[in-house]
């Protein structure tokens, strides 16, 4: 079993994109700019914002942190999201989900512009992405990808099982997947809660990411003997042992099935560095684009 380290990947990422953008400053050119607006006080997300913060600043981003109650109104945050598009000193913006039930995530994320959409989540970049044009990939997808790439596993002809359907991460990932590149070319198959046979379906993974958003849900009999398994899922669960007081869980059940893959990741350095550093990537390209 060999770990998928996305910690040290995204290390590699970082020092590449700052090579570039003291290339950009070094020219007298404005650098990459990324702001990320923030609602309420979810301590997760406020980590995971902050961490983006610190990214920008490692790489010679300038960034701009946009912090809202979880009372905003969406008529508020929907005007801020207007302004931001308006800005030509920023390049690209992310609003941190999840938001509070009293908005509407689609109403955000359509308020948006397509060009400053480094998360690669409005319509427009998801309808490029399926039709192979160039585009804002969405930032997980896009990771797990790069991972895969940089750990150079083979995908062609691989049977490729995607647990979980969201726009995020579920089918994305499974398009760039089949696509017909030489990090592609797999045989897809999403499953999900409702598929029957789920177990089986699993078990004939060449490659299983899992983006179910359920604990623990792997385990070792759903997996094949020399499987890669990317594990998306994260959530905080308590643990006094720890001085925080919670632990980071995945969706695959790493103990019990890390022995039975060629390659895992691990719930923390794994795919969520890279996530973060292909937000970096996407902010690149927004500022070479305009």
């Amino acid at each position: 079993m060999e770990l998928l380290d996305g910690k040290l990947c995204s290390e590699q990422i970082r020092r590449e994109i700052k090579e570039e953008v003291d290339t950009i400053k070094t020219s007298g050119k404005r650098p990459p700019h990324l702001a990320a607006i923030l609602v309420g006080d979810d301590g997760a997300s406020q980590n995971y914002v902050s961490m983006k913060v610190k990214d920008c600043e490692e790489v010679g981003f300038g960034s701009t942190l946009i912090q809202f109650d979880a009372n905003v109104s969406e008529e508020e945050l929907l005007n801020k999201i207007a302004e931001l598009n308006a800005d030509n000193t920023i390049d690209g913006f992310i609003v941190q989900l999840p938001l509070p039930d009293h908005i509407d995530d689609n109403k955000v994320i359509l308020a948006i512009d397509p060009k400053k959409d480094v998360d690669g989540f409005c319509p427009e970049n998801i309808g490029k992405l399926c039709l192979g044009l160039p585009t804002f990939v969405s930032a997980t997808p896009n990771g797990i990808m790069e991972l895969l790439r940089r750990y150079q596993i083979k995908t062609e002809g691989k049977h490729c099982v995607v647990l979980g359907r969201s726009n995020i991460v579920g089918t994305p990932i499974a398009i760039l997947m089949s696509r017909n590149n030489d990090t592609g070319n797999a045989t897809v198959t999403i499953a999900h809660s409702r598929t029957k046979n789920l177990k089986e379906i699993c078990r004939s993974a060449d490659i299983l990411i899992v983006a179910i958003g359920k604990t623990k849900f792997v385990t070792a009999d759903m997996v094949k003997e020399g499987a890669v398994v990317i594990d998306v899922g994260q959530t905080r669960v308590p643990d006094k042992s720890r001085e925080s007081g919670f632990r980071n869980v995945g969706d695959v059940d790493f103990d019990t099935v890390k022995d039975k893959c060629s390659f895992i990741t691990y719930v923390t350095g794994g795919v969520g560095p890279m996530t973060r550093a292909s937000l970096l990537q996407n902010t690149l390209i927004a500022n070479q684009r305009r």
